[in-house]
């Protein structure tokens, strides 16, 4: 599907380029260090006015973040154009995502990531011409969906989850995917920046992992 860029992008790139907007909350990158990455947040249409987000599935025999929900991205190669270039590609080897469609709008700041080594840098894209994506490689990607925002956004889909190492941070229970730590924090910071946010138990107790994506909240 073909479509002129909607207008519910005007609120998320405003706060995307001003920095008294909303944000997401960030470990900043160390000063020397850290291997350069880049995960694309690809936002289109199925039907007018009724945005969503591509999320995929990571395969559930992998040695790093098996069976989690991510964006699509990874490390920068050599050859690659900035944070969009490595986004792009990787979304290409990974759902098969045609990047001449994609309209690449904006870059958030980069996200530190310690336990993995990683400065993430997201980049927010506009899925112009969307077309049919899958796993290319089942043994890295399970599945790929297109999540509606209204369900992302939908309080009955959303809690806090409690890392072992002690970490919190919002979580979404949606398509039978459970989605937390660094990819449920930048959805829930495109939500408030693009004004989508409704109110949820936020300081509710969070619910401990491990957890299943099925399993319901006490």
């Amino acid at each position: 599907m073909t479509a002129a860029r909607p207008g519910w992008w005007d609120p998320l790139l405003a706060a995307a380029a001003g920095p008294d907007g909303p944000q997401p909350r960030r470990l900043p990158p160390p000063e020397r260090g850290g291997r350069a990455s880049a995960v694309l947040i690809l936002l289109g249409e199925q039907a007018p006015d009724r945005p969503d987000l591509l999320l995929l599935q990571r395969a559930a025999d992998m040695r790093n973040h098996a069976g989690q929900p991510a964006f699509p991205g990874g490390a920068t190669d050599p050859g690659d154009t900035g944070p969009a270039g490595t986004a792009l590609r990787e979304a290409a080897e990974e759902v098969g995502l045609d990047p001449a469609g994609v309209e690449v709008l904006a870059t958030l700041a980069p996200h530190w990531i310690p336990v993995s080594g990683f400065v993430v840098t997201p980049v927010l894209a506009w899925w112009r011409q969307a077309h049919p994506v899958a796993p290319q490689n089942p043994a890295e990607v399970a599945r790929v969906e297109r999540i509606p925002v209204a369900e992302l956004a939908d309080p009955a889909n959303r809690l806090r989850i409690r890392h072992p190492s002690g970490f919190v941070g919002p979580a979404f229970r949606v398509r039978h995917m459970l989605v937390w730590g660094f990819t449920a924090g930048l959805i829930d910071a495109v939500l408030s920046m693009a004004g989508w946010s409704r109110p949820w138990a936020a300081g509710a107790v969070p619910v401990e992992l491990p957890i299943s994506s099925d399993d319901p909240v006490p």
